[in-house]
């Protein structure tokens, strides 16, 4: 969920937002990495100190913005999250997350949403439904098998 600050963020989480992202801190974070890039702060050190930032503030979003800077070889496997929109036309439509087996390829389903919200359980025998948004967690391998079993088997 998106407020223009940090002033509701507890209570907007009470009532059932999974994460608040204040645009004011978002446009702190991107004036502040500006000004840095323009006093010469080299470009990684700007991404990683944002990205820092972030990640101590949106628990949900950890993982999320690797890839800003993915060029070692421990960054590249990190585990991340990705959401996938399930077309009319995919495998995994009418199956449970059970008989989809996303763990055994080192996926873990974060969560679905579903016209816009979020499911309040997602559980094993939850069925995928064509236009859910899928949310998975894993490495870069990993989630794109787990994205291949969901389209096509």
């Amino acid at each position: 969920m998106r407020t223009v600050d940090d002033h509701h963020i507890e209570d907007l989480l009470k009532a059932g937002a999974t994460e608040v992202v204040p645009e004011a801190i978002e446009g702190s974070l991107m004036l502040a990495s500006h000004a840095l890039a323009l006093v010469g702060v080299p470009t990684r050190r700007v991404i990683r100190l944002v990205q820092n930032q972030r990640e101590a503030r949106y628990g949900l979003l950890r993982g999320y913005f690797h890839g800003a800077d993915d060029d070692t070889v421990n960054e590249i496997d990190q585990e991340r999250l990705k959401s996938f929109a399930i077309p009319d036309t995919a495998h995994a439509i009418g199956r449970s997350v059970a008989q989809l087996s996303l763990q055994t390829l080192g996926a873990r389903l974060v969560c679905i949403r579903r016209y816009g919200v979020q499911l309040t359980q997602t559980d094993e025998d939850q069925q995928i439904l064509a236009n859910d948004v899928v949310v998975l967690s894993g490495t870069p391998g990993a989630l794109a098998l787990a994205e291949a079993r969901l389209l096509t088997g």
